[in-house]
C-alpha cells in the first residue's frame, strides 16, 4: 500500500518496502530542507531548490560518513594498541 507524503506543498504517493512511518520521517526531513532553501533563496525555481536541498542533504551524509570513518579509525587504533599491550604482557609472563 502506498504511503502518502507531503513535500513542499505537493502530495506524493510512495511505494516500496520501507515502513510507512519511516517514509513520513524522510519526507518531513526533505520538506524541512526544501523550506530552508526557500527561505534563503525565495526567488529561485522549484527545480533549483530541489537540487540545492539535495546537495545540502548529500553534504550532511558525506560529513556523517567521514565522522563515522574517523571514529572507526580511532577505535581500530585503540584496539591495536590494546592487542599489542596484551601481547607484550603475555610474552613477558613466559
Amino acid at each position: 500500500m502506498p504511503t502518502k507524503v507531503h513535500i513542499f506543498g505537493e502530495e506524493y504517493s510512495i511505494e516500496g518496502e520501507l515502513d510507512a512511518a519511516y517514509v513520513q520521517v524522510l519526507a518531513a526531513y526533505v520538506d524541512k530542507k526544501l523550506n530552508a532553501v526557500a527561505e534563503m533563496a525565495p526567488l529561485i525555481d522549484k527545480k533549483k531548490m530541489a537540487v540545492l536541498a539535495a546537495l545540502a542533504i548529500a553534504d550532511e551524509l558525506h560529513c556523517a560518513l567521514e565522522d563515522q570513518g574517523e571514529r572507526e579509525k580511532g577505535l581500530k587504533e585503540r584496539a591495536e594498541r590494546c592487542l599489542s599491550l596484551l601481547d607484550r604482557m603475555l610474552t613477558e609472563k613466559d
